[in-house]
């Protein structure tokens, strides 16, 4: 499809086929959901879209330059492909605004946070939230109030702490690029790096900013790909870079995982999630290979096996490792439901 308008209007006269049998028309369907990546400290939960919420995502673009523009394009389109349907905006960062403030304020002067709201933010709210909620029901019986870290692990990835089916902690921050390294992205670095490549390469800050988002994570160790698969069949030739790029990956994310133990005060349950998480056996394998020492063992043949939902640990293991496919858009439905529910009887209210 050339563009986001060519690509939903198509969509839209599928649905709307005949042959299909799916809707009668346009106006059957109820409303819209998106996934917005970034809602900063504006929204904590999920809103109808209307001409000032739009201007607010407006401005959230450059908090999120990967995600945000494209987030807002589907929005537009939607809007003019279906003028009387209520677009709802479903955020990945509300589900962390549950975060303490010794979690989520930086160590810069504090006039950034009162004046500008630099903070931590965190994202793929949508996943942990759900993945989270899974872990839980998974362990009901075994474990009350489970003390849970999720990992979400594809091409971007991030880590959230959760205890009381609260987020408390989390890997990324002001934006989506930092926390573990990922596909194309940095993930941490001493900040300096972006100076001194700045200076060597006579960059400005936006080109420096593409390196880190778009030149960099296992792709800029690597030299070969951000996609795992490839790394793993390049490490297995003896592609020394992709092996490295691999380990550090791996090291990156159980690096992560421990230090957010001190936000949950322990830690009952290991939740792997995304492309990565869930169907890498040996991704896994080398993420609790660093995390043996907290009593992480797993059992060889439910982590090997492709099927679904699962525990992946062995009986012997002091934290409960699962297996957890995510489903953002169950979430995303059932918010945009809700939203327009209360819209209603908001409305029925006020008469």
């Amino acid at each position: 499809m050339a563009d986001h308008l060519e690509a939903v209007r198509a969509l839209l006269s599928f649905l709307t086929n005949k042959e299909q049998n799916i809707l009668k028309d346009i106006n059957e369907i109820a409303g819209v959901g998106h996934r917005v990546v970034h809602g900063g400290e504006h929204f904590h939960q999920s809103v109808v879209v209307n001409q000032a919420v739009r201007e607010i995502l407006e401005a959230t673009k450059k908090l999120a330059p990967l995600h945000n523009p494209p987030n807002l394009m589907g929005i537009d389109v939607c809007t003019e492909l279906m003028v009387s349907v209520p677009q709802v905006a479903v955020f990945d960062t509300a589900f962390h605004q549950t975060l303490p403030p010794r979690a989520f304020i930086y160590a810069i002067p504090y006039r950034y946070y009162a004046d500008d709201h630099v903070r931590r933010y965190g994202f793929h709210g949508i996943s942990h939230r759900y993945v989270a909620s899974r872990a839980a029901k998974i362990l009901r019986g075994k474990i009350d109030n489970p003390r849970i870290i999720t990992c979400h692990l594809g091409n971007g990835s991030s880590l959230c702490a959760v205890a009381q089916g609260q987020s408390r902690d989390t890997s990324m921050g002001f934006t989506p690029l930092s926390g573990v390294v990922m596909g194309t992205r940095s993930g941490d670095i001493d900040p300096t790096v972006v100076s001194f490549i700045a200076e060597k390469e006579q960059y400005s800050l936006t080109e420096v900013m593409d390196v880190l988002n778009r030149q960099s994570g296992v792709l800029g160790i690597s030299g070969v790909s951000p996609d795992f698969r490839d790394l793993e069949k390049e490490a297995a030739q003896g592609h020394e870079r992709a092996r490295l790029a691999l380990d550090v990956f791996a090291y990156s994310v159980a690096r992560g995982v421990a230090s957010l133990i001190p936000a949950i005060d322990g830690l009952d349950a290991l939740a792997f999630t995304a492309g990565i998480g869930e169907n890498s056996p040996k991704m896994r394998r080398r993420i609790c290979s660093f995390l043996a020492w907290l009593g992480v063992v797993l059992n060889e043949d439910t982590n090997s096996e492709n099927t679904g939902e699962r525990e992946i640990s062995a009986r012997e293991s002091k934290i409960t490792v699962l297996v957890v496919p995510t489903d953002e858009e169950k979430i995303i439905a059932q918010e945009t439901m809700e939203v327009l529910q209360q819209d209603k009887r908001a409305e029925k209210n006020r008469f």
